[in-house]
């Protein structure tokens, strides 16, 4: 089973890209991030087209997040638990083909002396808190999606320059710690544990062109699911067309 995770950063301007990547790599569980659409503007019909389930849960013009299945998707949550009054749409959580999966799309947190720094680290904790209880059921699961963190140096092609970015901020990788901490496995690093495996280019500077990228886009495993994991990757293909997202997708393949 091939799970991928793409932020495509609006899927009407990159509907052509989503189409034809999933023509090409024909996954069967896809986490999107980023869709920038109303839930009832997202093109259902296009993607059912190519044999795919669709479940999106939008906002207009900011954030929103999708999953994509061959399979059956019978949705758990639309919203990350914790917070009544947090109506962003940055978390949806479902079960399909035996596997408990979450679409996930994590706050930037920059500037970090503004309040989104603050909702940054909440969100997160309200995160470990849901990954934890996902924990105790003792499923399969995979939480996907972007992140907006850099784990490690690593993940980041100038670790000097981003010190005081809320991607690599200690408060922000923290917190993605004690969630792979607790029993979860980076689903990237397990299986390419030394390389430089960006997911994201900035569209200035020449970032895609100069190789200056981050890994914030993320497939983490609890433990019943990383006992399966086979194979993961990052599929740079999508990210040198004309008119690209800035991310690519990251995906792992369960047996």
């Amino acid at each position: 089973m091939k799970i991928a995770t793409w932020n495509v950063n609006s899927v009407k301007a990159r509907a052509v890209h989503l189409t034809r990547w999933l023509a090409a790599f024909k996954p069967d569980i896809v986490m999107l991030q980023e869709i920038k659409c109303l839930t009832e503007d997202f093109p259902v019909l296009d993607i059912k087209a190519l044999g795919y389930n669709a479940i999106a849960v939008g906002q207009k013009a900011y954030n929103g997040v999708a999953l994509l299945s061959t399979k059956e998707i019978n949705v758990v949550a639309t919203r990350l638990p914790g917070d009544e009054g947090d109506v962003q749409a940055r978390y949806l959580e479902a079960d399909i083909a035996g596997l408990r999966v979450a679409s996930i799309y994590l706050p930037n947190g920059n500037p970090t002396n503004t309040e989104k720094f603050p909702y940054k680290l909440g969100w997160m904790d309200r995160l470990q808190a849901r990954a934890a209880e996902l924990l105790a059921t003792e499923k399969p699961v995979v939480l996907a999606g972007d992140y907006n963190i850099c784990p490690t140096e690593i993940d980041v092609y100038d670790p000097a320059a981003f010190a005081d970015d809320a991607l690599c901020r200690p408060e922000s990788r923290g917190r993605f710690r004690t969630i792979v901490n607790s029993g979860y496995t980076d689903a990237l690093r397990a299986l390419n544990p030394t390389e430089h495996l960006y997911t994201y280019w900035d569209y200035q500077a020449g970032a895609w062109q100069r190789d200056l990228g981050l890994r914030i886009d993320h497939l983490l495993l609890s433990p019943q699911a990383a006992d399966r994991l086979v194979a993961a990757g990052v599929d740079r293909k999508p990210r040198g067309e004309e008119k690209a997202s800035d991310h690519t997708p990251a995906w792992c393949e369960l047996s």
